[in-house]
């Protein structure tokens, strides 16, 4: 390097030309090299001389800046010396240019830093140079000095700092470097503003403006800090009421928290009028943080004793208070009005109609003692009639014939490999025209299928060392079985084996299932290769999988007429999937089916005219906490069942095993109704467990078949509305709203048990699989869509379980979270009108204290017993 540097001094600008492209040659052998220790050394002095050779300030920058001699450039120090010849004006021009590049180009702050001192040039106030700076003045572990000292000594200080103001999201990037402490840079800020080496109302005014500006957490952090290390007197404060006001209703607690303490402290100075008290209040109350809500009203309640004449303009400001979600909150506020009402002057009325107005949103006891004390007949704040609000009912659709073109279809089997959502009705439809394609066109379907599956992993595999083979011979993966099989990236034997000799995983709750979706994906591999089908007898009719009974025979038909040979294991599913729910339809259908002369026409003819399978017995039982349902072996399944469907008919029980190999892959599971539509029970009762680990071991993402099973056909029983409690008691948000989605639709379905439910739920809560807490936020979730009577309903079901703890010992359940759910029953009777009585809770009203579970106690007993709608 110092060797080249000496070659570089005194260069000309004619001569520096002259070298460029030679450097530039060497600059595109260095990319294509090894990565050794000759390019490494060649690479600092090559990023030098470069630097050097450029005549112009542009060109100059971005040989500084280029991506592939960042990894071993020439020190600043090099650079600077190798510029160090060239027009104070030139190097002013580079430093700006390096300035305004992003900080991905990583451009080192020594470098700006000394180019500014060369030049004499104005300091760079960009992101690029300021963040650098703060960076170079944080490092102290390099220096062994302070902050405070550095910025002492920084001529720059006053325009950098006033430039940190200004760059946006910087908190997120030098959070970690304001912390607190003697060295911080907060603390030296608030000392370089004490010493006036900073203008102390530059810096008040750029914190306030950097608050209302940025809502990001860390911008927040920061300048917050910086703000309150400043101190602002009570002068200063009062000078920027404005900005507080605002700043009380900053999405950011703790900003919004500072700017109410410093309007408290004004207001009860007098340094601001009730205006603008009523002002900021407008704003608070509406927040949902309970801790600022309760300091405004105790605000506010300072603020009527001081002067009672503002009654009037405060007390509607109170009033905003009682729209709040919780009734602790309304009731203070309440109080408040109540205890100053009488202050008001009653030849200006117009206060007391907007609280009047405002009362209407108190729940129904507490409207009844807002009516008393504005004077009103009670009929003056009735609420309107309620009018329970549920989501339209989900139809089944029919699902579109497969595409006629080749490159169609290849675009949808594409998006279905893109996608993350395995969608039952896309994934039928592409499958079934694979097969269609296959049998008429397959060279065609090949060709645009092969840019499609290009970048599916095995398509370049290596196969010395990734066998495709060994990698279907446990599962089909999906559609990629039939790929692999359509591209000859699977041996026939693989199939054939697969085919005939399924692996069948250990017994389980999911290996029924599991085995009939692989088993028709095997088969069609396998067919594909070897047999191909016209197409696929078991495509369903619905979006729910059912298939319409004269649609299969159709299809039977027509395969007679081609002298198909149907798949064993396609015509099986096609069974199971046929309606048979309309008498008349089915044997009109069987009727035709037998005329056909063939196996398969007399054996649908059969399943369409016989009784069907009848409904497995069912018993409960106990494990460790869960409650988990029995079925017992399901009888009269279609006759002559392919082995991988027998399994379907087994009992479920202690005798299998509930987990298994496959328990962490839950590909499939979005087609498993579609097994056995139309019986939503047999699949919910093997999905029991594992939806049950939402809310026992806390396992994430597990409850994403509760909607479907909700919109699924067939009976909702004892197996749905367990697999749905455990849905609400789910450990994380995503799953407890997924079961919130499925308790919605059953309601709109007219299928919600909603007293089984109930007690279902109260069970679950009393052996500890389901916690009230998360309980109580799933049915507030649900009853805030505007399902109150729905939530209502399940409540009063669910609350005399759980309040039978509160017998005469007593004793109060343990959980945390029993008041949660309370205030959310509450919430719904007052809301609904409900009336009448619960079970035990008489017992809870009458606790000593003031617990919440005692309080939403008594503020539900009150309402049942005065049975007014809201």
């Amino acid at each position: 390097m110092s060797e080249a540097a000496a070659l570089l001094d005194g260069m000309t600008d004619p001569e520096r030309r002259r070298c460029l492209p030679a450097l530039k040659e060497l600059r595109k052998e260095l990319r294509i090299a090894p990565w050794d220790a000759a390019s490494r050394k060649a690479y600092p002095t090559l990023h030098a001389a470069g630097t050097a050779c450029h005549t112009g300030a542009a060109g100059a920058a971005a040989w500084i800046t280029a991506a592939d001699l960042r990894w071993s450039q020439a020190s600043p120090a090099a650079l600077l010396h190798v510029l160090g010849d060239r027009e104070q004006d030139w190097l002013g021009d580079l430093t700006q240019r390096l300035a305004d590049r992003p900080s991905s180009a990583q451009v080192p702050y020594e470098l700006m830093a000394g180019l500014v001192r060369l030049s004499g040039c104005a300091v760079p106030t960009t992101e690029t140079y300021v963040v650098g700076w703060v960076e170079q003045v944080g490092s102290l572990w390099q220096r062994g000095d302070t902050v405070l000292h550095r910025l002492r000594r920084d001529p720059h200080a006053p325009e950098l700092v006033a430039a940190l103001f200004e760059i946006p999201d910087i908190g997120r990037r030098l959070d970690w470097l304001f912390g607190d402490g003697p060295n911080s840079w907060v603390n030296a800020l608030a000392r370089l503003t004490e010493e006036g080496r900073l203008d102390r109302q530059a810096m008040l005014g750029a914190c306030t403006a950097r608050l209302l500006r940025g809502t990001a957490p860390a911008d927040c952090r920061v300048f917050l800090r910086v703000l309150t290390a400043l101190e602002p007197s009570r002068a200063e404060e009062r000078e920027r009421v404005t900005d507080w006001l605002a700043l009380a209703a900053h999405a950011a607690s703790t900003v919004a928290s500072h700017a109410q303490s410093v309007l408290g402290s004004l207001a009860l100075a007098d340094a601001i009028a009730p205006r603008q008290l009523a002002e900021m209040s407008a704003a608070v109350l509406f927040r949902a943080e309970k801790k600022l809500v309760r300091a405004q009203l105790v605000l506010l309640g300072k603020a009527l004793r001081r002067d009672p004449s503002s009654a009037a303009e405060l007390l509607p400001a109170v009033a905003h208070a009682f729209g709040h979600e919780d009734p602790d909150v309304q009731e203070r506020a309440l109080k408040l009005v109540e205890r100053f009402i009488d202050k008001i002057d009653k030849a200006d009325p117009q206060a007391r109609v907007e609280i009047a107005d405002a009362a209407t949103q108190l729940g129904a006891g507490l409207r009844a003692r807002a009516t008393v004390a504005l004077g009103l007949d009670a009929g003056e704040l009735a609420p309107q009639p309620y009018l329970e609000l549920l989501p339209l009912a989900p139809e089944p659709s029919r699902l579109a014939p497969a595409p006629d073109s080749a490159v169609e279809l290849a675009g949808e089997v594409g998006a279905l490999l893109a996608s993350t959502d395995d969608d039952m009705p896309a994934f039928e439809r592409a499958l079934d025209g694979l097969v269609r394609h296959a049998y008429r066109r397959q060279e065609e379907l090949t060709e645009a299928l092969t840019p499609v599956v290009a970048r599916i992993w095995w398509m370049d595999a290596d196969p010395q060392y990734h066998s495709m083979d060994e990698y279907l011979r446990s599962a089909p993966h999906g559609l990629q079985v039939v790929l692999a099989a359509l591209l000859g990236k699977v041996s026939t034997a693989t199939l054939h084996k697969a085919h005939q000799h399924a692996p069948m995983p250990d017994p389980c709750v999911h290996t029924a299932l599991a085995a009939v979706f692989d088993a028709r994906l095997w088969e069609a591999a396998y067919r594909v290769r070897t047999d191909p089908l016209p197409f696929l007898l078991a495509t369903p009719t619905w979006s729910s999988g059912l298939l319409e009974p004269d649609e299969l025979v159709a299809r039977l038909g027509e395969y007679h007429r081609l002298g198909a040979r149907p798949g064993e294991a396609d015509f099986a599913q096609a069974l199971l999937r046929v309606r048979r729910d309309e008498r008349a339809v089915a044997e009109a259908a069987a009727e035709r089916a037998a005329g056909l002369g063939t196996t398969q026409g007399e054996r649908l003819a059969r399943w369409l005219t016989s009784e069907g399978p009848a409904t497995p017995t069912n018993g409960r039982r106990t494990s460790g906490v869960r409650i988990l349902l029995e079925l017992g072996r399901i009888e009269g399944l279609p006759e002559d069942l392919p082995p991988a469907f027998r399994r379907l008919g087994q009992p479920v029980g202690d005798v299998m095993r509930t987990y298994c190999s496959h328990y962490w892959n839950r590909a499939g599971r979005q087609h498993w109704l579609a097994v056995l539509p139309g019986r939503r029970e047999l699949v919910a009762a093997r999905l029991m467990h594992e939806l049950s680990t939402a809310a026992v071991e806390e396992i994430r993402n597990v409850s994403a078949a509760l909607p479907l099973i909700a919109e699924a056909e067939g009976e909702a029983g004892e197996a749905v509305h367990l697999c749905v409690a455990y849905g609400l008691g789910a450990r994380h948000p995503e799953d407890r709203l997924s079961a919130v989605d499925a308790l919605l639709v059953l309601a709109a379905r007219g299928q919600l048990d909603a007293e089984g439910l109930g007690r279902d739920l109260g069970r679950l809560v009393r052996c500890g699989a389901v916690r009230p807490l998360r309980l109580a936020e799933s049915v507030h979730t649900a009853a805030t869509t505007g399902a109150y009577a729905t939530v209502w309903s399940i409540l009063r079901a669910a609350l005399p379980v759980l309040l039978a703890d509160l017998a005469s010992d007593g004793a109060a359940p343990a959980a945390r979270g029993f008041g949660e759910l309370l205030a959310v029953a509450a919430e719904c009777a007052e809301l609904t009108g409900a009336r009448g009585d619960v079970a035990h809770l008489a017992q809870a009203t009458e606790r000593r204290g003031s617990s919440r579970l005692v309080t939403q106690a008594r503020r539900l007993r009150a309402t049942l017993e005065q049975g007014v709608a809201a």
